[in-house]
């Protein structure tokens, strides 16, 4: 893996191909799988040598690490920012999830292959920060529901309902089209009101 260049206009053109790579790769691992995928088979779907790659990523696990933290740290600091602003619990959790229908399904490919490497991301520690982020961005989440919920229904299982909106958000990736009839804000509502108790937000 090459070095990052210093001069600031050079430092900018690597950082967005680096990013490019990145999407690139979550595309062609997400349709074909990450094990099944070599970094010949990746550099001839996205059009680079391999020697290219190499000049970015130190290698495949590093490359892939890169596309989970493409997912998981933007989406942990917006809904950090939004849980900083004024407003009640019901609130402040249905803009956040607004924002990570909206924000996984803008990277879905992203999300599939975080989705097939799940059983790896649970062990090692090249992915501690990525374990990390997701069970910060879990902890706001359930923070958020079970303050919800206390506010118009005490009681309940908080952990059952996280499973329940992390199994639904997880899963649009899945079955969501763009341009179909339901867009990713009103998914993200739909989603709310099998959660939260009526008149919660």
């Amino acid at each position: 893996m090459a070095k990052a260049p210093t001069s600031p206009a050079l430092r900018e053109r690597y950082d967005r191909r680096q990013a490019q790579v990145v999407d690139d790769a979550a595309r062609v691992f997400a349709d074909r799988g990450y094990d099944q995928t070599s970094v010949q088979d990746l550099s001839d779907a996205i059009g680079l040598a391999a020697g290219g790659i190499y000049h970015y990523f130190g290698g495949k696990e590093q490359l892939l690490i890169s596309i989970c933290d493409r997912l998981m740290d933007p989406l942990l600091d917006e809904a950090r920012a939004l849980t900083a602003t004024p407003g009640d619990a019901a609130t402040q959790l249905r803009a956040v999830v607004r924002l990570w229908v909206a924000h996984a399904l803008e990277h879905r490919d992203h999300m599939l292959v975080f989705q097939q490497e799940r059983h790896v991301i649970e062990h090692g520690d090249q992915w501690r920060a990525v374990r990390s982020n997701r069970k910060a961005f879990e902890r706001l989440v359930q923070d958020l529901l079970a303050r919800a919920h206390a506010e118009r229904a005490p009681g309940g299982d908080r952990r059952l309902l996280l499973a329940a909106l992390l199994g639904m958000v997880n899963h649009s990736v899945q079955w969501y089209r763009p341009g179909g009839r339901l867009k990713p804000e009103q998914i993200a509502d739909g989603y709310l009101d099998l959660i939260l108790p009526p008149g919660s937000a």
